[in-house]
């Protein structure tokens, strides 16, 4: 049964829900588990994905954070995760932060061989984690909460009431589990089953306040436990940015009298669709780079280019990528006056002629600018 309905004490039936239109999912489906595999061919280096990874967790904690309304800017999250002095994080902010940050770290020790289940007690322990120390009104970190509370607003498709009390949430919570391991809901693909996941803890809001937070967490350790890499820590990315959507498309799916999450999961999968495309981006920038960098040494090997043509490259690789470079701005501005500020202006000529007669360099209306598209296969053959 697609929708089972459980009768509450005080809030009528809660529905769980996997009834979604296959028709519109699919689609969005088939290019997710694509570009997914396609990634898993992609070689990247260790170093490069561990640094990869640590920049996806520090924009993820600042974006979930500043979902709910979290002040401070990236830059200010990451000094935050860098400082490791507990005095110089007393404000409620930067104690959200550092919470955030303990949680992904507990996350990320979850892999697809372990015996990772969600259960209550995961669910609990998160929830402490996220919100210990904070001093949020009637909320007690692990604990369910007892009161009645509010949720959205008009804009974004209206104010709804989760269930009422404590004895309500107790049995659904229980539900919630039992439902979530149930055979038709394993049977669903992982990105699914994380996203209704997400779905109904959010929709139970089972505790006082983290209710957000912990919601998108459990999405990424199931998806973590599933053994997808790099959505555990890009989706809320994604929520961040698209954060109207984010919300229209979870109360869309509330407000639906057949209880269809459609909406929902097709706002999850356009996300892990831009997600997987911009991790494509950067590690296909990754083997560029690598590729480049090897190829400028083959020429200096060959004596086809000096050992300052191809230093200039080097720094040229390292910048941005429409860096632009000019016979005075590399005599002039650094990096670049430390190969130049002593040689004649016919001398930083020559060597910005040459290598843009080896396609190296390509010739713009203000500068010569690297072409980072050389060895592209269909540039070798024009």
């Amino acid at each position: 049964m697609e929708v089972t309905k459980v009768l509450t004490f005080k809030s009528g039936n809660f529905p769980f829900s996997y009834n979604y239109s296959h028709e519109k999912v699919r689609p969005l489906e088939i290019e997710f588990h694509f570009l997914y595999n396609s990634l898993s061919e992609l070689p990247i280096l260790p170093a490069q994905l561990q640094e990869f990874e640590k920049e996806l967790t520090r924009r993820s904690i600042f974006s979930t954070a500043a979902i709910e309304g979290n002040p401070l800017k990236e830059e200010e999250v990451a000094e935050i995760i860098n400082d490791v002095t507990p005095q110089n994080h007393a404000e409620s902010k930067k104690i959200e932060i550092i919470n955030l940050q303990k949680a992904y770290q507990e996350i990320s020790e979850i892999h697809q061989s372990s015996d990772f289940v969600l259960s209550e007690d995961f669910i609990k322990t998160l929830h402490k984690t996220v919100t210990c120390k904070l001093k949020y009104d009637y909320c007690i970190p692990g604990v369910y909460r007892n009161h009645v509370v509010k949720v959205g607003d008009k804009p974004h498709g209206g104010i709804a009431t989760p269930p009422k009390c404590l004895k309500d949430i107790q049995n659904l919570m229980g539900k919630y589990i039992e439902w979530f391991h149930s055979d038709e809901v394993k049977k669903l693909p992982p990105i699914i089953q994380s996203t209704i996941a997400h779905y109904h803890l959010a929709l139970i809001h089972p505790f006082g306040d983290g209710n957000g937070r912990t919601a998108r967490l459990v999405e990424a350790a199931i998806l973590r436990s599933a053994g997808i890499k790099y959505l555990p820590t890009m989706l809320s990315n994604y929520y961040y940015r698209e954060i109207d959507n984010y919300f229209i498309s979870f109360s869309n799916c509330h407000r639906n009298k057949d209880k269809d999450i459609s909406p929902f999961i097709e706002f999850v999968l356009s996300g892990a669709v831009e997600s997987l495309n911009e991790v494509k981006s950067r590690i296909t920038t990754y083997i560029r780079r690598s590729a480049l960098k090897n190829y400028f040494y083959s020429l200096n090997n060959s004596k086809e280019i000096s050992k300052r043509q191809l230093e200039l490259l080097n720094l040229l690789l390292d910048a941005q990528e429409d860096e632009i470079v000019t016979i005075k701005s590399v005599q002039r501005e650094l990096p670049y006056r430390t190969l130049y500020a002593k040689v004649t202006d016919r001398t930083a000529r020559r060597d910005l002629t040459k290598l843009h007669e080896k396609k190296i360099l390509a010739l713009t209306q203000k500068g010569y600018k690297l072409d980072r598209q050389i060895l592209n296969i269909t540039n070798q053959f024009t």
